[in-house]
C-alpha cells in the first residue's frame, strides 16, 4: 500500500484511512474521482473495499491476476476484490472459522460481478480434484439460474447469502443459498431506467419457436404489458438471445430434469400472461374482463405447473376475480397473483439449486459466505417493498457498525494499545421504531389487518399517528411543520432512516379499505423480516440472518454506481455522493480513524523503511520491535504520533506516514543511483566471469583430448597435455619435498613421462641437503659425527644396541675434575685428562664389584679408588673385568685416545 503514496497526488490513496481530511465528504469523493480516472476502481478502508463500477472492461481479472494475489499480505498489493477473497480464505484456513463477505449497492453497482469474480478466484485457487472440480462447476453456473433476482445494471432488490463450504483443507466440498427479501414488486412494475427480471426477456428473445408456441408466446417484448413499463425492453449492451442458451445450459448443469425445465418455462410464461389480462369498469364500478384469451393461458399454463408450486385456494385465478371486484382491486390482485407465483417460483428454485450443491462431506466444515443485497434506496413512490428493503438495510448497518467497532476494539485490545470508545450515531432508535412489540410499524399494521370490522389506509395512518406521532423519526401530515406539509400527502408517512428521509405511501388510489398491497404483504413482512423469535426461530427471518452474520468473521464490499447512463470514464459526483452517505462509508471510516490511521506489522514497516536509519540499514539482527523503535526514533516521531503494540506499530495521523514515505522516496532515488552503479559493475563482472568460464571450457577440452592422445604420436594437443603433467608434477614436487637427507621415502612418483627425470632431480636434490646440511655442521657437531664415525666402524653390525646406542650424544667427559681427589690429580698432575668416567672393577677372585673412577689421560688409562691409582689400565689391560654406563662412549673415547681403533674386539653374544 506504501508504495502508492509517492503518487497520491496524480492517483489518489489506496486506503480511505489516510486520508488527512478524513470527516471531508468531498475529499473523500475527490479521492475517489482521482482513483477512477485512472482506471483504479478498488479502494479500500482498512479492510473494507468500495468498488466503482466503471461500465467497461479492465484488464485486472486474469488468471495472472489471481496468481499475484494468491497467499500476499491483505494490504501488499493495489486493492482489489481477489485480494479480499484471498484474505478471507487464508484467514478462515488459519482459523478454523467461518467468514461471510457483504456486498451491497444499487442495481448497476456491479454486485453481481464482485460475486462472481470471488466465485471465480475460489474456483482457481482452492485445491482441484474431480469432486471438487463438480462442485465449483454448479456454484459458476447457478449464477445466471438465479433470474428471479439477477440483472446487470437494473434493480435486484432481494437480500441473499450464499454460504459455500470448505474442508479444514481448504477444498470446496458444497454451497447453499438462503433468499431474503426478493424484490417481487419488479415483476408488476418498474421505475425508470429499470426493466424486469432479465429471465422474462431472455425466454421471449431466445426462446426455440417450438417452445414459444407451446407457451402461447410471441418473439416480441412489445406485447406484454409487464415488460415494456418503461421503454426498456431492449438494452444494447444486453445480449438477451445469448443469455438464453447460459441460462439452458447452466439448468442442465445443475441437474435440472426436462420435466422441471418445462414447469420453470411455463410458470415464467404464466406471469407474462397475467400481466396481459385488462379489467374494464361497468356501470356500477365493477371490474370485468373485456377478453378472456390471456386468462385462458394462464389456466392452460398453470396445469403444467408441479404441485410444490401450487397457490394456496384463495389465489387461484377464478376465485381471485370473482371475490376482487372493484377495478383497482382486481387489478392489485392480478399483480399480487403474478408477485406471489414468482416469489414461489423463486423459492422453489433456490431449494433446486441447494439440492444440487448439497454437501457430501460428513467432516466438519467452514463457510465463506456471499450476502447479496440491494442497497437503501429513495424513489419517487415508495412502496411497501421499499419499506421492507431500507429496514432491512437499517438493520445491517447498526450489524455493520457493531462489528465494526468490535473488530477494532479488539484489534487495539490484542496489541496492548488503549481503547477510546467512539461516539456514532446507533440507528437502533429506527430499527425499533419499525419492529418494537406492541408499538412498531410492523405491529400496528398486524393488529389493523387482524382487527374485527372495516380497516383502512386512513385508520391505520392514524394508528401510527397515534403510536408514534410525538417520535423524533416519524413524521405525518398532520405532525408537520408548514413547509414540510407542502411535500408529504395526508396519506404518507414519512422515516428518517440513517441515509435521510423516505416518504412511504399507504393510502392506495381509490380504496376505501386498508390498502390491498400492505394487507397482502405485512404476513409475507412479519415472516420473512421478524420470524418468530421465541417460538419459530426461523433461520430465513431477517432476526436469523442478523444471527448467522454474528455468528461469523465479517468481510464487506461497497460497490458504487459511477453515473446512472452506464457511460465509460463518466463519475457523478451527486449520485456519487448520495450512495457514499447510504452505504455509510463515512461513518465507517469515522470509526476506524477513532485512533490510528496506520498500523503495520514490525517486520513490514521495518522491511520498508530500514534504509532511512543508520541503525537498521542494511540489516537489523535484533528484535523486530526494536528495530522499529530505533528507526521511528531516529525520525522524530513525537509521543503522541504513534504507539508500540505487541506485533504492530500504529501512526496515528497520516502527514506522519507520508514524511515517512516521502523521505524514503528521496533515500529511495540514491539508493538507487548506487544501485545502479553496483549493477554495472556486477554487469562487469559477469561479462569477465562468462570469458574466464568460455576459456576454461576450451581448456577443459583440449586437456581432455590430450589425455586421451597422451600415448601417441606428438600432437598440438598432446603437447600442451603433457607440458602440463610435467609443470603439475614439479609443482606438486616442489610442495612435497623431502626435508632431510635420512628421509628416503616421501619422493613423489612420477608419471610415466618424467621418470628418468625425477631420478635426476631426486639426485640433485639430495646432494643439495648434504651440502647445506655440511655447511650448517658446527665445530662440536663435526666432533660428534667423527666419533660416531669411528663407533660405527667399530660396532656397526657387531653389537645387537648399535642402532639405539649410536643416537645418543656423546660428551667430553662423565666426570668433572672437582670430583676426582686431589692425590690422584697431583700424581697424574703433568698429563691432560681426556675423559672421565664412573665404572664398575670386578675382582678377578671372587667377581667382587668395587666402584671406580676411569680416568683417560693423554698417555694412560687409569682406575682410581679414593686418593689413590689402583692400576694403569693400558699397561695391565688383561687383568681388568670393568662395567660402565656409557660403552659405545667409552670404547670410542679409548679408541681415539691410545690410536689403537683395531684394537678392540667384539664378541657378538657376550
Amino acid at each position: 500500500m506504501e508504495g502508492a503514496l509517492t503518487a497520491r497526488d496524480r492517483v489518489g490513496i489506496q486506503d480511505f484511512v489516510l486520508l488527512d481530511t478524513h470527516t471531508s465528504e468531498t475529499a473523500f469523493l475527490g479521492n475517489l474521482k482521482k482513483r477512477f480516472s485512472e482506471d483504479l476502481i478498488y479502494t479500500y478502508i482498512g479492510t473494507l473495499l468500495v468498488s466503482v463500477n466503471p461500465y467497461k472492461e479492465l484488464d485486472i481479472y486474469s488468471k495472472k491476476q489471481m496468481d499475484i494475489y494468491m497467499g500476499v499480505n491483505f494490504f501488499e498489493l493495489p486493492p482489489h476484490i481477489y485480494a479480499l477473497a484471498d484474505n478471507a480464505y487464508h484467514t478462515m484456513m488459519t482459523e478454523a472459522n467461518n467468514h461471510f463477505i457483504l456486498i451491497s449497492g444499487e442495481s448497476g453497482a456491479g454486485k453481481t460481478e464482485a460475486s462472481k469474480k470471488i466465485l471465480q478466484y475460489y474456483a482457481v485457487s482452492c485445491p482441484s480434484t474431480t469432486l471438487l472440480d463438480s462442485v465449483r462447476d454448479r456454484m459458476l453456473v447457478s449464477n445466471p439460474v438465479r433470474f428471479v433476482n439477477s440483472g446487470p445494471g437494473l434493480v435486484s432488490s432481494s437480500l441473499r447469502l450464499i454460504d459455500h463450504m470448505f474442508t479444514l483443507q481448504g477444498d470446496a466440498v458444497g454451497g447453499h443459498i438462503l433468499s431474503y427479501l426478493l424484490e417481487k414488486s419488479r415483476v408488476v412494475h418498474q421505475n425508470h431506467g429499470e426493466r424486469n427480471f432479465h429471465i422474462f426477456y431472455q425466454l421471449v428473445e431466445g426462446g426455440e419457436e417450438d417452445l414459444l408456441h407451446q407457451l402461447g408466446l410471441e418473439s416480441n417484448c412489445q406485447h406484454y404489458s409487464y415488460l415494456v413499463q418503461d421503454e426498456c425492453a431492449n438494452v444494447t449492451s444486453i445480449n438477451d438471445k445469448n443469455d438464453w442458451k447460459t441460462v439452458r445450459n447452466a439448468l442442465s448443469v445443475i441437474d435440472f430434469d426436462e420435466s422441471d425445465i418445462q414447469h420453470l418455462f411455463g410458470i415464467i410464461a404464466s406471469v407474462l400472461h397475467l400481466g396481459n389480462v385488462q379489467f374494464e369498469a361497468d356501470s356500477k364500478g365493477y371490474a370485468t374482463l373485456n377478453k378472456n384469451t390471456e386468462l385462458r393461458w394462464v389456466s392452460t399454463v398453470s396445469l403444467v405447473i408441479p404441485w410444490t408450486l401450487r397457490m394456496p385456494k384463495p389465489w387461484r385465478p377464478q376465485s381471485a376475480y370473482t371475490l376482487l371486484t372493484l377495478l383497482d382491486h382486481a387489478i392489485y390482485a392480478r399483480n399480487a397473483l403474478a408477485k406471489a407465483i414468482y416469489g414461489r417460483t423463486f423459492t422453489w428454485l433456490v431449494n433446486k439449486i441447494n439440492d444440487s450443491m448439497e454437501n457430501k462431506e460428513p467432516s466438519r466444515k467452514t463457510v465463506i459466505g456471499l450476502l447479496d443485497i440491494y442497497g437503501f434506496e429513495v424513489f419517487y413512490v415508495n412502496s411497501f417493498e421499499q419499506f421492507c428493503i431500507n429496514y432491512c438495510n437499517e438493520k445491517l448497518q447498526q450489524l455493520f457498525i457493531q462489528l465494526t467497532l468490535k473488530s477494532e476494539q479488539e484489534e487495539y485490545e490484542a496489541e496492548g494499545i488503549g481503547w477510546e470508545p467512539v461516539q456514532f450515531f446507533n440507528n437502533k432508535i429506527i430499527c425499533d421504531l419499525v419492529e418494537e412489540k406492541h408499538r412498531g410499524i410492523i405491529s400496528v399494521l398486524d393488529e389493523e389487518c387482524l382487527r374485527p370490522g372495516e380497516a383502512t389506509d386512513f385508520t391505520f395512518l392514524e394508528k401510527l399517528e397515534e403510536k408514534m406521532g410525538s417520535h423524533p423519526h416519524f413524521i405525518t401530515h398532520k405532525f408537520s411543520d408548514k413547509k414540510t406539509r407542502k411535500t408529504l400527502d395526508r396519506g404518507n408517512f414519512r422515516l428518517l432512516h440513517y441515509a435521510g428521509e423516505v416518504t412511504y405511501g399507504v393510502v392506495g388510489k381509490g380504496s376505501h379499505g386498508l390498502s390491498l398491497l400492505w394487507t397482502i404483504i405485512h404476513v409475507y413482512l412479519t415472516d420473512k423480516l421478524l420470524g418468530d423469535s421465541t417460538t419459530d426461530p426461523r433461520p430465513s427471518s431477517l432476526l436469523g440472518l442478523t444471527d448467522i452474520l454474528m455468528s461469523k468473521e465479517p468481510w464487506y464490499v461497497r460497490c458504487l454506481k459511477s453515473n446512472e447512463s452506464k457511460q465509460p470514464g463518466r463519475f457523478d459526483d451527486v449520485l456519487v455522493r448520495h450512495q457514499v452517505k447510504y452505504l455509510g462509508l463515512m461513518e465507517h471510516l469515522r470509526v476506524r480513524r477513532a485512533g490510528f490511521a496506520y498500523r503495520r506489522r514490525y517486520e513490514l514497516f521495518l522491511q520498508r523503511y530500514k534504509p532511512l536509519c543508520p541503525a537498521t540499514w542494511p540489516h537489523w539482527r535484533g528484535v523486530a520491535a526494536e528495530g522499529v523503535e530505533a528507526l521511528v526514533q531516529h525520525l522524530g516521531y513525537l509521543p503522541d504520533e504513534y504507539k508500540m503494540g505487541r506485533t504492530k506499530i500504529f501512526i496515528r495521523h497520516p502527514r506522519t506516514l507520508f514524511a515517512t514515505e516521502d523521505a524514503f522516496e528521496v533515500c529511495k532515488h540514491k539508493l538507487g543511483k548506487a544501485t545502479k552503479i553496483e549493477t554495472c559493475w556486477r554487469g562487469v563482472q559477469a561479462r569477465k566471469e562468462k570469458e574466464r568460464r568460455q576459456w576454461a571450457v576450451k581448456v577443459i577440452k583440449k586437456f581432455i583430448k590430450g589425455y586421451m592422445t597422451r600415448g601417441e604420436a606428438k600432437t598440438t594437443d598432446n603437447s600442451e597435455y603433457l607440458a602440463f603433467v610435467r609443470q603439475n608434477y614439479l609443482n606438486r614436487l616442489k610442495d612435497n619435498l623431502p626435508k632431510t637427507v635420512l628421509d628416503k621415502s616421501s619422493w613423489l612418483t612420477p608419471p610415466p613421462v618424467l621418470t628418468e627425470a625425477s631420478a635426476i632431480l631426486r639426485q640433485l636434490h639430495m646432494r643439495l641437503m648434504v651440502t647445506r646440511y655440511v655447511r650448517g655442521i658446527t665445530a662440536q657437531q663435526k666432533a660428534q659425527l667423527q666419533l660416531k664415525g669411528i663407533t660405527s666402524v667399530i660396532f656397526k653390525g657387531k653389537k645387537d644396541s648399535y642402532p639405539q646406542s649410536v643416537s645418543q650424544p656423546f660428551v667430553d667427559t662423565r666426570i668433572s675434575e672437582q670430583d676426582i681427589n686431589m692425590k690422584v690429580l697431583q700424581i697424574i698432575r703433568n698429563e691432560r685428562i681426556k675423559y672421565s668416567i664412573p665404572v664398575v672393577k670386578y675382582d678377578r677372585n671372587g667377581f667382587k664389584a668395587r666402584p671406580r673412577q676411569l680416568i683417560l689421560t693423554q698417555t694412560a688409562a687409569y682406575v682410581v679408588d679414593e686418593a689413590k691409582i689402583k692400576q694403569k689400565a693400558l699397561e695391565h689391560v688383561g687383568d681388568l673385568v670393568i662395567q660402565c654406563d656409557h660403552l659405545f662412549e667409552v670404547l670410542t673415547k679409548l679408541s681415539v685416545v691410545a690410536n689403537k681403533q683395531s684394537a678392540i674386539n667384539v664378541v657378538q653374544g657376550r
